[in-house]
């Protein structure tokens, strides 16, 4: 059975090499971003924690890799890819004693998008629309409470908005600001199994250079 992550970007090999979308523009980008999660739980659970039990999570700064191929002059198919950024959980609420660091994990999160470009494609400045699927994966998940700490997968909808400056006719620069729905539920099995369910909400800022072929 293929799983989540394959079907997503085999759906996207399939679009972006499709004959419809042959000797098309094509648009590279690399971008510094920021991942920034406003968490939403329902709180720690586990024999012996005490109410309002919580953890907060830090941002994290990474790089995203992008690649779109323009189907249309207006439209094009986007694949987002990232140096997987590292979040970290800081203990809250009636745990907060424990400290900053509690545990942390890499997020993998490939991503595919369809934008829409307003104004002509030869225009300096491109503001720009896109929605697509996300997939989330956690990995290399370290905790200081327990050696094992597990991590449910996500998928969900993605949404973005961004700008784009044209220097040159191949060279460009680009401001986005995304977000996609994470939600991923959490247990840690040790002396006491403790289980939360994480709504990430994550917002994605990113600034960066792009190129056109």
């Amino acid at each position: 059975m293929k799983t989540i992550p394959s079907i997503v970007l085999a759906a996207a090999a399939a679009l972006l090499c499709s004959p419809a979308v042959q000797a098309q523009e094509n648009v590279v980008k690399l971008s510094l971003s920021v991942y920034q999660p406003n968490p939403k739980n329902d709180g720690i659970n586990g024999i012996g924690i005490p109410p309002s039990a919580d953890v907060s999570l830090s941002n994290a700064t990474t790089a995203i890799f992008t690649y779109e191929r323009m189907v249309l002059p207006n439209v094009g198919i986007e694949l987002v890819l990232g140096v997987p950024p590292r979040i970290k959980a800081n203990a809250a609420g009636s745990l907060a004693f424990l400290g900053n660091d509690i545990f942390s994990a890499k997020i993998v999160a490939p991503t595919v998008l369809v934008n829409y470009h307003f104004f002509e494609p030869d225009s300096t400045w491109r503001p720009y629309i896109g929605a697509g699927l996300n997939y989330t994966r956690f990995t290399n998940i370290q905790s200081t409470l327990s050696s094992d700490v597990q991590m449910g997968d996500s998928f969900g909808l993605a949404l973005q908005a961004g700008i784009h400056y044209a220097l040159t006719k191949e060279v460009g620069l680009y401001a986005s600001i995304a977000g996609a729905k994470v939600k991923s539920n959490v247990v840690s099995s040790g002396s006491t199994v403790l289980t939360t369910s994480i709504d990430f909400r994550p917002i994605i800022y990113s600034i960066g250079a792009s190129y056109s072929f």
